[in-house]
Parts: C-alpha cells; structure tokens; sequence
C-alpha cells in the first residue's frame, strides 16, 4: 500500500513510526509492584486470577482478567467494573501520569527454563507505534487468530479505553544503533520501577524523555518491519477498535492515502498502540518449545499410528523408560541437523526424524518454508494425515492440548491421553522468514519466554 501526495503528485510508502507517550504507572511510593502487576491475560491460570485479587485491591487483574459472577448482565459485568476499578485507581492516585512523553527502556533478566544456572537478560524499549494494516507491508504476524478471544478484548477495550498489556514487537538492527542510544541514555538514571514476578523473573524499566535521544531512535526506527512476536490478538483487537473510533468521528479513510489525509490522523490516540520493541539479535531472546498432547481420539492404536509414519520418518525406539528430560536431550541432538519430535504413547517413546524426500512430496501443496518446519511435519503429516484429526479441531483444540513441560506432557499419556509430542522449539529466524514472505505457522508454533509484564506501563486511547 502507498500514499498518494496529491500536491507533488508522488507516492509516499508507509514505515515504522515510534512516539513517545506519558504513560500511565503504578506509583511504586504507593503499592509494591509485585502486588499489583500480572502476567498477560491469556497465562493466567483461574488458581492464578485467585492469587492475584487476593494481593491487593488495586491488583491489575481486575483490569485484565476479571472474575466472572453468575449475576453478570449488560450494565454490571466483567468490562464495566474493570472500567470503574480504573477509575478507582487513578482517584486514588495510585496509577499516576508521567508528566511528559518517554520512552521506556526495559529489560528482563531471568534463569532459563530447563538449564540450571543459565541467566539471560533481554533488552527492548517501550513507544508507541502506528497501527498498520498487514497490506501495509510495516507490522507482520506468523499465528492465525481467534475470533473469541479478539471479542473479549475487544469489549474490554471499548469500555476502558486503555491498553495495559505489551504487544511483544521484533526488529532487526546487525549494528545495534537504535539499542546504542536506547541504553546510553538509560544509563543516565535509575529505573523508575523494578519488580520480581512469580517467575523468578526481575523486570526494570527506565524513561527516557530527553528530545535528542527520542528523535534519534525514532529516526534510526524508521523503516524498520516489525514482526508481532506476541499479541497477535491484541493487536487486531487494537486494528479493529480504530476503524470503530474513525466511523464514530466521522473518518472515511478507506481511501484517505488518495486524498493526502495522513495528516487528520496523527493526533489521535486510538491510531497508535504500545508495543515493546526489541531486537532480532538480542541475545536475550528464548523461544521454549511447545509440547502437543493428543486425547479422545476413538479407536486410537499407538502401533498403528508408528507403523503409518514409517513412510514419512525414520523411528528410533528410545526404550519405555526413558524420562522425559533424556527424550529431550535427544530430540535437540538431532534437531540440530534435522527436523524431528518425540512421540510418547502406550507403545513407548520413539524419535521421529524426518525422510526429506518423502515429506517434500506430501507437503508438495505448502511453500517450501513451511515444508522444512518440523511443527508444520507433525500437523499436517502426522495430526492431519495419519490420525485423521482436522484442522477445524486442532483450531478449536478438540483433540489437542499444548503444555510448556515436558514432563507434564508424559504424565498426560500415563493418564490416559493417547500421545504426547515433544518439539523443539521454532528458530526466530525461522519465524521471522515464515513472517515476512506474509505466511502464518500452526497455532502454537512459538512460545518467547518470558512473558512481557503487565500494567508496568499503560497507554491510554481517549
């Protein structure tokens, strides 16, 4: 998509465009911030959502995730007490404005699941970003979405008019020069906030509001793509809330790039959403794998689903008693050279590395991206072709669980599931080529850990 100037007759192609912002925060004088933060809506478990309202009644949660009661209607539900409990914070002056646009550095420094004594820290800022349409060719994502959880966001939005989760954004920037300014200018001062979540996970975030050093990260910015690592929801909840809020002001921007009216939009708050941006090259970026579990399946036979894979990967016994973490080991041994997972089930536990040849033939109808990725083998070769499970039911999750553990998926077979499949996890440059030639992967496919924090900045559309 390009934009018409019709004074010079030229066009221009839309870019990155990063603004600071005077965020809303928790004041650290008044609530302790692990008191009050949580982790993104869709990780909160329900034991979790109890945990979370009993820390205190200023707590988040009742924002992101509110608790559901049997007398719920249309004026008293969910999404009007998560507005008024909004309203109840900012009276009470325990979430404050910051006094002038930021921008807001942020790091993470965590243990690495799985790997005893491993730290990483990973580096990213907070800003505003424009809202781009995926024609635009600016923001790109690599998971399809559901229409129910959008729904739910969606309404919470209209009601609060705030976002107090982060749209998890990827760059990439070889020569560091936007994460140079970013940090010597942090590097000033002290964070302006600093909690450690259930995790074990120690958040910092700093503001950064001096004019030389926003212009000079937004100009770096420029004409970045940006790949939605995490949020994918939210950020279409975020498309479809300002394409309402331009029909309640009267905006017909359907052709607006024809018309040279850019120019109406830049003051309003609902065009622009809050996004953490951090970098391709990061050395604190982690993706875990996720475990498929598969259960219910009527008539299932173990035997029979390995012997109907044969044609399709080589199968390796590794013994009934082998633990899940020693099938973990393994698999990444030979994930290094080849694509292949883990099947766990009343036949055993077997390694499963792909026949190149064959897979390419049955996969002949997908790009040749989604080919190599052994995520997309397990799908559609295996969850699709040989168990017969549909892509309706894998979307909707009728047959398959996903877990973050490895052994948990074990523990399910020992409990009656039918099979589990440990993966390894996706490449981010595999993610990323998969990203920008505009494809998706399977649901699922990336889990970056850990997870951005909640309300530790939050940005407000009206």
């Amino acid at each position: 998509m390009s934009c018409y100037n019709p004074a010079s007759g030229t066009r221009s192609f839309p870019m990155a465009h990063i603004l600071p912002f005077p965020a809303w925060r928790y004041d650290p004088s008044r609530v302790r911030l692990e008191d009050v933060l949580t982790q993104p809506y869709d990780k909160i478990t329900p034991a979790m959502q109890a945990e979370y309202y009993a820390k205190s009644a200023y707590n988040l949660v009742r924002l992101e995730l509110g608790k559901k009661e049997p007398t719920d209607n249309g004026n008293d539900n969910v999404y009007s007490r998560a507005a008024a409990f909004l309203d109840q914070c900012r009276n009470d002056a325990v979430l404050v404005q910051d006094p002038e646009p930021a921008i807001y550095p942020y790091t993470q420094t965590f243990s690495v699941p799985g790997d005893s004594g491993a730290m990483l820290t990973r580096r990213g800022f907070i800003a505003l970003s424009r809202l781009h349409d995926y024609s635009d060719q600016i923001v790109y994502r690599h998971e399809q979405t559901l229409s129910k959880p959008k729904a739910d966001r969606l309404e919470l939005l209209r009601r609060t008019r705030v976002h107090t989760g982060q749209i998890f954004m990827l760059y990439s920037d070889p020569e560091r020069r936007v994460e140079a300014v970013v940090w010597a200018e942090a590097g000033r001062s002290a964070p302006v906030a600093e909690m450690k979540d259930e995790y074990g996970v120690t958040h910092r975030l700093w503001r950064v509001s001096a004019p030389e050093a926003i212009l000079a990260v937004r100009t770096h910015m420029n004409g970045k793509k940006l790949i939605i690592a995490d949020g994918h929801h939210r950020y279409e909840t975020a498309l479809t809330y300002r394409n309402e809020r331009r029909a309640e002001d009267g905006m017909d921007f359907a052709d607006f790039g024809r018309t040279g009216h850019m120019a109406v939009k830049v003051g309003k708050p609902y065009e622009n959403l809050m996004m953490t941006f951090i970098t391709t090259e990061d050395e604190g970026l982690l993706i875990l794998p996720t475990h498929r579990v598969v259960f219910g399946l009527a008539g299932f036979e173990a035997a029979r689903m390995l012997e109907a894979a044969t044609p399709f990967f080589v199968i390796r016994d590794l013994g009934a008693a082998t633990s899940a973490t020693s099938a973990v080991q393994q698999l990444r041994a030979v994930g290094a050279l080849a694509t292949a997972f883990v099947v766990k089930s009343a036949a055993g536990t077997h390694l499963l590395e792909a026949r190149a040849a064959a897979i390419e033939e049955k996969l002949a109808g997908q790009p040749a991206l989604q080919r190599r990725l052994d995520v997309v083998q397990l799908h559609k070769v295996l969850l699709e072709g040989v168990l017969g499970i549909s892509e309706e039911a894998i979307r909707n999750q009728t047959n398959l669980e996903y877990l973050r553990s490895a052994d948990e998926a074990f523990d399910r077979v020992a409990q009656g599931a039918n099979a589990a499949f440990l993966m390894n996890p996706v490449k981010v440059e595999q993610m990323r080529d998969v990203a920008l030639a505009g494809q998706v992967m399977p649901q699922k496919s990336t889990d970056f850990y850990p997870k951005l924090m909640s309300g530790l900045t939050i940005y407000a559309v009206d």
